[in-house]
């Protein structure tokens, strides 16, 4: 299925979408509940003011450096505080 060209709101529930491509998209305070992104990738996207909660961050990476790496170090720094 192609979505082109298009302004709307979509509701998507119980869907299989995997392997699925989005390019030039705006998704400008979409919420994901309950989502499975393993394996994604994100190249060139703005993530400004986004929130992430309760998410499993298990070999995620950004610029290269495992989020759990950059945690770890955060959380010694705030004990050091």
């Amino acid at each position: 299925m192609n979505i082109e060209h298009v302004k709307d709101q979509l509701a998507v529930h119980d869907a299989d979408l995997s392997e699925s491509v989005f390019d030039d998209v705006n998704l400008h305070r979409a919420t994901f509940t309950n989502i499975n992104l393993a394996g994604a990738t994100f190249d060139d996207v703005n993530l400004s003011g986004a929130s992430i909660t309760n998410a499993n961050l298990s070999g995620m990476s950004i610029h290269g450096i495992l989020v759990s790496e950059l945690m770890r170090v955060y959380q010694e720094r705030a004990k050091g505080s």
